[in-house]
């Protein structure tokens, strides 16, 4: 019988070491999820210099390395297709925040603004849910469809921030898509050259998100 009991007792112990061991290690796995399209997928330049490569080298390097960044980017994604895949996404990372860095390609394709802010709402409030904090990357479209088209477009991310009380980035190409040597021929991606400036201007709202 103390044989027995010893034999339990040694099993008790080796399982409490096993749980305290594993506890700081999923204590420390928080997680940004970046779910947007071509601009993040590294289209048209090297994945280890893509801003989301370098966004994992400047959370080493300003001591945010517990954090791991899960790219689930792809290459003309719309907000429907975003809105498909975020709950398997949000089940499977538990993210602790979410880059939303969608609508583009709705908007190159003429998808009607209404639709594009609903999808966009429900991205969001899936997010707010999962209890996640989002943050929402806006973008702008070039005048194809015209001034009114452009400016319902435009204004759909900070309607969005402003109803949910979120982190916004108001413009991701800004200091880009204007200016020599960092666009690439399409004219729509960045090139190698713009990725740290694409950083740059998501870096301020993510970063107090992370220590928040």
């Amino acid at each position: 019988m103390k044989l027995l009991h010893d034999q339990l007792r040694i099993l008790f112990l080796v399982a409490a070491t096993l749980i305290s061991g594993l506890c700081p290690a999923q204590a420390s796995q928080n997680t940004v999820l970046i779910l947007g399209d071509s601009l993040s997928a590294a289209y048209g330049v090297q994945t280890e210099q893509a801003w989301v490569a370098l966004l994992r080298q400047r959370l080493a390097q300003q001591g945010l390395a517990q954090w791991q960044v899960v790219n689930a980017s792809i290459s003309g994604e719309t907000t429907d297709g975003g809105l498909r895949r975020l709950p398997d996404l949000l089940s499977r990372h538990t993210p602790d925040v979410v880059v939303i860095e969608l609508g583009g390609n709705d908007g190159l394709r003429g998808f009607p603004p209404p639709v594009i802010e609903q999808n966009l709402d429900r991205l969001i409030s899936l997010s707010l849910e999962a209890g996640a904090r989002p943050l929402l990357i806006g973008i702008q479209i070039p005048p194809n469809y015209g001034p009114r088209y452009t400016a319902l477009f435009a204004d759909i991310y900070s309607n969005l921030a402003d109803r949910h009380d979120i982190a916004l980035v108001p413009f991701f190409l800004k200091g880009i898509y204007d200016q020599a040597g960092m666009m690439q021929g399409d004219g729509i991606h960045p090139t190698t050259e713009a990725q740290g400036t694409l950083l740059d201007n998501v870096w301020p709202q993510l970063e107090a998100l992370l220590v928040h």
